[in-house]
């Protein structure tokens, strides 16, 4: 059975292209559209719907203004945002996160390229991940004898206590669902967290420097986009900016530093996590506390098998319930290398609980 997808759109043309895309795709089908949030907001009190594409700037009633009133009303929705990439788009859209969209797409500068391969590969991917993850969720749910992840049994790598120290660094990785998990998390890390946090989401330019703003505003611990020769400081996060890969580079004196570089993407990511994870391993941190959230695919799982090799690693994974795609946490997961698989609101207690406070 096709999942029912409502969307909403204050443009006729792009109205059409969008469910000319969803329509494409055997799994799904658009079964009503409206012109803004009124409307839309209308349907969603009557009728329930697998996913709402989301546009955010539109007459009468917008995307953020529609999240409120669900948000008010405890009408749940499974909301995909599309977005501009315009600064203020952006910042509305990392806003959107907070009130229950699950995850946004770019939309393009104009209908020849939203008719492109590309915002279809976009879209369709976002819409079959969240679906896929939410119907495994429920089948695990109704099972009696739910899997568990491999998480594994023998006993972490860890430093001897006599030299264990407070020299440590968490890196942490998620895409898909991301910016909204990451609000469960940030917000709850202590501002002297004995550690730096470096930190992965695949976003493109833009919407990592309103996610970091915003997430700076909201917590208690300092959080910045990252830029090129950023010495790294306890207490701080450093986010991967759209468009760039980082890495931990160990200076001359002792110190870290961020750097930025424009290598290809891999795997149709820039940033992507595996880069961050192998930079890790010359490092001169004595472990490496590894966070993975929720995100499509297994960025990430490769750089952190590497990385094991080569220092001592803690890993922390989001537990699949509370996952908006349970890919990256289930590929590391099944590595066995995982210590920890915690919902997402025990996250930050795990990485304050492993790497203490100043």
């Amino acid at each position: 059975m096709k999942k029912n997808i409502l969307v909403v759109d204050d443009s006729a043309l792009m109205r059409r292209v969008i469910c000319d895309i969803i329509n494409s795709d055997g799994t799904f089908q658009v079964t009503d559209i409206c012109r803004d949030g009124l409307e839309a907001y209308e349907k969603l009190k009557v009728k329930k719907y697998d996913g709402v594409v989301l546009d955010v700037n539109m007459p009468r009633m917008n995307g953020l203004e529609l999240l409120e009133k669900l948000q008010q009303d405890r009408i749940k929705a499974t909301v995909i945002m599309v977005s501009t990439m315009t600064t203020k788009d952006a910042k509305v859209t990392i806003l959107a996160m907070e009130l229950g969209a699950v995850d946004f797409v770019t939309k393009p500068d104009n209908v020849v390229e939203a008719k492109g391969e590309e915002f279809r590969k976009q879209l369709i991917g976002v819409l079959s991940a969240v679906l896929k993850t939410e119907k495994f969720i429920r089948d695990l749910k109704r099972s009696s004898a739910a899997p568990k992840p491999a998480v594994r049994t023998a006993a972490p790598q860890r430093l001897p206590a006599a030299t264990r120290s407070g020299n440590k660094i968490v890196a942490l990785a998620c895409s898909t669902g991301g910016p909204k998990a990451l609000q469960s998390v940030i917000p709850y890390l202590p501002k002297n967290l004995n550690a730096p946090m470096v930190l992965v989401q695949h976003m493109p330019a833009g919407f990592t420097k309103s996610m970091a703003d915003r997430l700076n505003e909201v917590s208690p611990i300092s959080v910045k986009e990252a830029e090129d020769g950023d010495v790294l400081k306890k207490g701080m996060i450093y986010i991967a900016p759209g468009g760039k890969h980082m890495e931990v580079k160990k200076a001359p004196d002792g110190s870290h530093k961020i750097r930025l570089n424009d290598m290809p993407a891999i795997g149709g990511l820039r940033p992507c996590a595996n880069i961050t994870y192998d930079s890790l391993r010359d490092c001169g941190y004595d472990e490496v506390v590894c966070v993975v959230l929720t995100g499509m695919g297994a960025d990430g799982t490769n750089g952190i098998c590497s990385l094991a090799k080569k220092k001592p690693v803690y890993v922390i994974s989001q537990n699949a319930e509370t996952c908006v795609v349970y890919g990256m946490p289930k590929a590391i997961a099944d590595t066995g290398l995982v210590n920890e698989v915690v919902p997402l609101t025990q996250v930050a207690q795990s990485i304050t609980k492993n790497v203490g406070v100043q």
